[in-house]
């Protein structure tokens, strides 16, 4: 069947793969071993390519869900590059542009939080003791995780709500009337937990108490620290440019605005630099399984020179030889890159769904895999298979 085939005028297709198939099958551990190579290669970049899209495809929908028109407001410095404060008029002069939907504030209290009445005063854990407002969670789209947030009667008594990580820091696990914390000097009862706040990730450190206790008890000025405005989506640039001016009428230098979403976006084109880098070892990885391909035929051109004379004697021509041996190479390749390819998406769906992520793998980079271990395996498998295809048949015959 071989000798009617290769004696024919030319290989079709499927004789091709059926002729270069059987080398494979010959030496299943190379072949696995280079395959490998070719596999990790892929599935490192298949990885990065996959992770990214995810990452990028859960802020879409953070951001989705909690808005892009989120501005804030805070206080910055004089020309003296001393700290400044927002008038206490501040919030219901933001109020009065049109576009804005909503505002609301917190304000930093010089009170500190333990954990009990008996944890030395410079172990404060870094967290803020915050006044806040009623409708803070709604307008920056936190969640209270465990009990409930402040109210109209909670907001006068010494009550706390915990953001996320100030409570992991207290050891706070749940709300509850048995928890309690030691806050400006007296105690103070945890009566809720937010969960993490990406649009304000200050609020993750602070123990948020109300307004009017924060007044009366922990002697706190009243000024607000940050303003958090909602604008409708097609002003919010407008908005943000007469927030200063309307804020601080008097000292509008002094105001800083910013916009949340902003932000989560640089950290994205951030985490996009190391993606780069990450790629670029994929590439490596790659080209050093490509390397392992060549090697693989390479040998395998030197122990088959008797099959390649016997062949030769038979009728095949320099031109069938040569095909065989490069689809040998094409084949191994293939092998490596649909390996590759499975292994990405596994990797990328395992790590997504560990981070809570939706699972993305774009099919570009699925396709393009597989064709970069085809050009690979081009590449690798051209010198083999010219060596073998300028082999004469006396040559050939006359290996031991």
């Amino acid at each position: 069947m071989t000798a009617a085939i290769l004696t024919s005028a030319r290989l079709r297709p499927r004789d091709v793969l059926r002729v270069g198939g059987a080398g494979l099958r010959a030496r299943p551990l190379r072949v696995f071993l280079s395959a490998l190579g070719i596999a990790i290669g892929i599935a490192a970049m298949l990885g990065v390519v996959g992770i990214s899209a995810s990452s990028q495809e859960d802020l879409n929908r953070q951001l989705e869900a909690l808005g892009t028109n989120l501005l804030t407001v805070s206080p910055g410095q004089t020309l003296f590059g001393e700290g400044s404060h927002l008038p206490a008029e501040a919030e219901g002069m933001i109020e009065r542009i049109a576009p804005v939907t909503s505002v609301t504030a917190t304000g930093t209290t010089p009170a500190k939080v333990y954990r009990n009445d008996h944890i030395p005063a410079a172990q404060s854990g870094s967290i803020s003791v915050t006044a806040a407002r009623l409708d803070l969670p709604h307008d920056v789209g936190a969640q209270v995780v465990s009990g409930i947030w402040l109210n109209a009667a909670t907001q006068r008594y010494p009550a706390t709500v915990l953001g996320a990580k100030a409570a992991d820091r207290l050891g706070v696990v749940r709300a509850g009337p048995d928890q309690r914390v030691w806050l400006g000097g007296q105690w103070f009862t945890v009566v809720g937990v937010l969960g993490p706040a990406p649009l304000a990730p200050e609020l993750d450190t602070a123990a948020l108490i109300g307004w009017p206790v924060a007044e009366e008890r922990l002697d706190f000025d009243g000024y607000p620290t940050t303003i958090y405005a909602r604008a409708e989506e097609a002003s919010v640039v407008a908005v943000r440019d007469v927030l200063g001016p309307t804020a601080n009428p008097e000292k509008p230098n002094e105001v800083e605005v910013s916009r949340p979403s902003d932000a989560l976006a640089a950290k994205q084109a951030t985490d996009a630099t190391l993606n780069a880098l990450l790629l670029g070892l994929g590439g490596v990885a790659l080209l050093v399984g490509g390397v392992g391909v060549a090697n693989t035929m390479v040998i395998s051109v030197l122990e088959r020179r008797a099959e390649i004379g016997l062949r030769r004697s038979l009728g095949a021509t320099r031109g069938q030889i040569r095909l065989q041996f490069l689809a040998e190479s094409l084949l191994l390749s293939a092998i490596g890159g649909v390996g590759g390819v499975v292994l990405g998406i596994g990797v990328t769906a395992a790590y997504a769904s560990f981070q809570g992520w939706p699972a993305i793998v774009p099919v570009w980079a699925m396709l393009g895999g597989v064709l970069a271990t085809l050009v690979i395996g081009g590449i690798a498998g051209f010198y083999p298979a010219v060596r073998a295809a300028r082999m004469s048949p006396t040559e050939a015959l006359a290996t031991p």
